[in-house]
């Protein structure tokens, strides 16, 4: 009953503070405030892709990060902006380097597609890709492959889903083509473009005829690389002529001819192509020249211009070159200073808030941490209260069976006296003798050495009739407890009627300071400090 009555004071406990702190607030703030660091992950997200679109990766990937970490610790999300936005902060990374950085946060939501069912299959499709273009760059070629196939089986499994929708471009296996290429697996590379032709087939019946027309420029132009790439020369230069100009006409296929061209020895029809891929950026983007746009544009068509014997082409082209990296270092240095102030002033306005959201909440756990020790404190001498007031009664019951036994052994004891010895037993008559013995004002039993033939030896008699009288007479009681109830009867009477202390009264009683406790609690049922607070 006291167990379930202590948990209720408990209970009642916790809902006093649980109503206190949400009277501070924190009560709104687990719904309210997990909606708060949603949109704030949201709106993070948004800025990320907008700066993403704007060529301002730094800043991207910095909102980027903050979207994904501020998704990523609530209770629930957009699963797919969640996902999109670990994917791109990843993929940034990647982008600047950070191969190890970017490989840990795209293993992080990996982990979590085996868990969670409602996670964006198309967006796993993009991390896995992630995940082998990280694996490649760290030369785990095996694992890279895996991660590729395992993509391709993603994305194919999400089109069965999809039957009713159209048939996707085959981006996956076009990319795992590419990539493979590159580290010089040419038989890989055609085994994945032949992928990548069949399933554009199931895409031209359906798709628009403008699209088609791109992609299989692109796929013509790739397979002709492969079997350039491979020495299969003569069927390689009729894959390309068998390309009509119509279907070149965007930078990227610009690239892929050039790239053809270059490889099957023909420099200066690879020259034209960088040519247009030149004036393409151009006319686009205001020339805004940076390292990638020198690598893409002007390094490739300097390198055609040399290798077709054009050398003032190929002077124009460096000296163009030069003047770009001067002017690309500026505009790196201008972007990089503006991109590192705004993610300063942001930081900056995040420590703020951060310290002001620390010091609201340091608050208010000195405040609930006082509730707590002030409501603790109470509840313990409320305890204490009960304790010793259930202790008191239960103590007081003890002593009245105590008396009344006592009582009833001296009502016992008198009677034995009162009985004509002729109607006594032997054993009856030694044990009057003894218990004569006993209460003499000698009070022999304090004798913590009083033995067995001590006694005899007072009485007179064989020791072991002793023993024989008390267990008989004495419901089979021994000698040591027999006498320890004397003793503890005198050290029971010292405890009600002086102030000495325990110890001494122990020692006064007869009996060893370790035993007595023990054996005034086994015989009393409370200690014997309990004893002197009842008698009192």
């Amino acid at each position: 009953m006291r167990t379930i009555r202590g948990t209720k004071i408990v209970v009642l406990m916790l809902c006093g503070v649980l109503t206190f702190w949400g009277c501070m607030g924190h009560g709104n703030s687990a719904g309210g405030g997990d909606e708060k660091a949603l949109a704030t992950a949201k709106a993070e997200y948004l800025k990320g892709r907008d700066y993403d679109k704007n060529w301002q990766m730094r800043i991207a990937e910095h909102c980027y990060r903050k979207a994904y970490e501020g998704f990523g610790a609530a209770s629930a999300q957009d699963q797919f902006e969640y996902a999109d936005a670990g994917y791109r902060w990843a993929y940034l990374r990647y982008a600047r380097g950070d191969t190890e950085g970017a490989l840990s946060v795209v293993s992080d939501l990996l982990a979590q597609t085996k868990e969670n069912e409602a996670f964006p299959k198309k967006v796993e499709v993009a991390l896995l890709m992630l995940m082998a273009d990280c694996q490649l760059n760290l030369h785990q070629v095996n694992d890279a492959q895996h991660n590729w196939q395992k993509a391709y089986e993603v994305q194919q499994e999400l089109l069965k889903k999809g039957k009713k929708q159209k048939v996707g471009l085959p981006f996956v296996p076009m990319s795992i083509s590419i990539n493979l290429y590159s580290i010089g697996d040419i038989q890989g590379a055609q085994k994945w473009m032949e992928c990548c032709s069949r399933e554009f087939e199931q895409y031209e019946k359906q798709g628009d005829s403008l699209l088609i027309e791109e992609w299989k420029g692109h796929i013509a132009l790739k397979q002709a690389l492969y079997l350039q790439a491979s020495g299969h020369a003569s069927e390689a230069a009729a894959v390309f002529a068998a390309v009509p100009k119509s279907r070149i006409f965007e930078p990227r296929a610009y690239t892929e001819a050039a790239e053809y061209l270059m490889a099957a020895g023909r420099y200066d029809e690879a020259a034209y192509w960088y040519e247009q891929l030149d004036s393409t950026y151009m006319a686009t983007d205001g020339a805004q020249m940076t390292f990638d746009n020198i690598a893409e544009r002007l390094s490739p068509r300097y390198l055609a211009y040399r290798k077709a014997g054009r050398n003032a082409d190929a002077l124009a082209i460096a000296d163009s070159i030069s003047a770009a990296v001067d002017s690309a270092l500026v505009w790196q240095k201008k972007n990089d200073a503006a991109e590192l102030a705004v993610i300063y002033q942001t930081h900056e306005r995040d420590l703020q808030l951060k310290d002001l959201r620390f010091t609201v909440s340091l608050h208010r756990i000195i405040v609930i941490a006082a509730v707590l020790i002030i409501l603790l404190i109470g509840y313990l001498l409320w305890r204490s209260y009960r304790y010793n007031k259930i202790l008191t009664s239960k103590n007081r019951r003890l002593l009245a069976d105590i008396e009344l036994r006592e009582r009833e052994e001296k009502q016992a004891v008198e009677q034995l006296k009162a009985e004509p010895e002729e109607t006594l037993t032997g054993e009856q008559q030694l044990l009057r003798r003894i218990c004569d013995l006993m209460d003499g004002p000698d009070h022999i039993y304090t004798d913590a050495a009083l033995s067995r033939t001590q006694l005899s030896q007072m009485l007179g008699t064989n020791e072991h009739y002793i023993t024989d009288a008390i267990s008989t007479c004495c419901n089979g009681k021994t000698l040591n407890a027999f006498l320890n109830e004397y003793r503890l009867r005198y050290a029971a009477h010292l405890l009600s009627t002086t102030d000495e202390s325990v110890s001494v009264i122990a020692e006064l009683s007869g009996f060893a300071r370790s035993s007595f406790f023990r054996t005034f609690v086994d015989s009393y049922g409370m200690s014997p400090a309990e004893y002197r607070r009842a008698t009192k």
